[in-house]
């Protein structure tokens, strides 16, 4: 039997690669502007597959766009051990959100190719398609849809503020594939990923072995009010959107306080109609994000949202309604992809903490169809979807050897 206990992945060719996809979509601050489907998101694409095909591998592209770089194995019949993430970015995205899960997988590749080590099991390393949902809403579809958590016809049909649709700019940029975007058997999937928070940093540990990811509801809250000049209306007549929404977002924030710490209550965007200055708006539409990782608590903070935005709604006099945009359960992964992370990081003395994902990831559709684990690793002060964001080479190291090992373990 070979022995891969002193194999250890390039940390610098890592780094370079890692600054090279940096630079499509750079922006003047540093960060990353890579949104799905866009010329510069074919750019990365492009860029990695030229990598992967130089790594040996074989590279598919199914229906959704989710690029498979393949490994072949000793036995090409059993299930293959699978890696990846997302290129993808935010607006004021960073240059390692999701690409260092997929650059890590490629490193992975060529760190066995230089040891000139072969796996009993095929290995892969995926790109899943528009992660973020920062152009196209829903998050994660790419992923969701290939574990067939959505349909394709309805990702296809998914518009952007411009009214340009997922199926035909998939299909602009040459990646709607012909493969089926359904699940396969996988012996193993791991994703190696930055926190996205500070807790990592703060308590100076290298690695976080992940158990789970906690649960995420985004919702639309809509209220209805009615519009009135803003100077000879009396503030006490009023039918204003606005009046309602302070109280429920003081509720709301004192919600996650009591279900703390874990809880969390965001409200990333807004919008009112008619929008002009002088004039009360007669809809707001807000939305909100709330989570928790355990799902009985975040059913009841559901159901507390539904009651407070009713309550405070019939106080105020307007009309109100919630519309679920997105569900996302909490998510234990599997026991033995766990272990096998947990023992890599103990073979290879890094220092470890057990902790479970506050952020949602491509890893959370993919274990339900297939044993799944993560890695995170630390970054700066825990900014992420921040053109600041940042991570250290030897922690991005470390993460990437943690992943090589757990993927080792179980592909043979």
């Amino acid at each position: 039997m070979t022995d891969t206990s002193q194999v250890r992945i390039n940390g610098q060719r890592l780094w370079d690669s890692l600054m090279k996809m940096a630079q499509i979509g750079a922006t003047d601050k540093g960060g990353c502007n890579r949104q799905a489907l866009t010329d510069l998101d074919k750019q990365g694409r492009d860029l990695f597959v030229k990598w992967c095909e130089d790594a040996g591998c074989s590279v598919s592209v199914d229906e959704m766009g989710n690029i498979f770089a393949r490994r072949p194995g000793n036995t090409p019949e059993l299930p293959a051990v699978l890696t990846g993430s997302h290129l993808d970015t935010q607006p004021t995205g960073g240059k390692f959100d999701g690409v260092y899960g997929v650059l890590a997988g490629l490193e992975v590749v060529r760190a066995l190719n230089d040891a000139g080590i072969a796996t009993e099991a095929p290995l892969e390393v995926a790109v899943w398609t528009n992660e973020e949902g920062a152009r196209f809403s829903p998050a994660m579809i790419g992923s969701g849809v290939w574990a067939g958590e959505f349909d394709l016809d309805y990702a296809y049909a998914r518009a952007d503020k411009e009214g340009k649709t997922f199926g035909n700019e998939l299909a602009r940029i040459g990646y709607k594939g012909e493969a089926p975007a359904k699940p396969r058997p996988l012996a193993a999937a791991f994703e190696v990923h930055i926190e996205q928070g500070p807790i990592l940093e703060a308590e100076e540990k290298q690695i976080g072995v992940l158990s789970g990811v906690q649960g995420m509801n985004w919702y639309d809250l809509t209220l209805i009010g009615q519009p009135c000049h803003a100077g000879p209306s009396p503030m006490e007549i009023r039918r204003d959107p606005f009046m309602g929404l302070h109280k429920i977002l003081d509720q709301l924030y004192k919600l996650a306080a009591e279900h703390g710490p874990w809880a969390r209550a965001t409200f990333g965007d807004i919008r009112v109609e008619p929008g002009s200055r002088n004039t009360v708006p007669e809809k707001l539409v807000l939305a909100v994000d709330l989570r928790h990782p355990d799902q009985q608590v975040l059913n009841s903070m559901d159901q507390r949202f539904r009651e407070i935005a009713a309550t405070v709604a019939e106080e105020t006099g307007l009309e109100h309604d919630i519309r679920d945009e997105w569900r996302s359960p909490a998510v234990a992964f599997d026991k033995n992809c766990v272990e096998a992370v947990r023992t890599s990081v103990a073979d290879l003395g890094y220092s470890n903490k057990e902790m479970v994902s506050g952020a949602g990831h491509d890893s959370v559709y993919i274990s339900r169809v297939a044993p799944t684990s993560m890695i995170f690793v630390p970054c700066e002060k825990g900014l992420s979807h921040n053109e600041a964001e940042n991570a250290e080479p030897k922690d991005l190291e470390a993460g990437a050897n943690v992943l090589l090992h757990a993927m080792l373990k179980m592909a043979g």
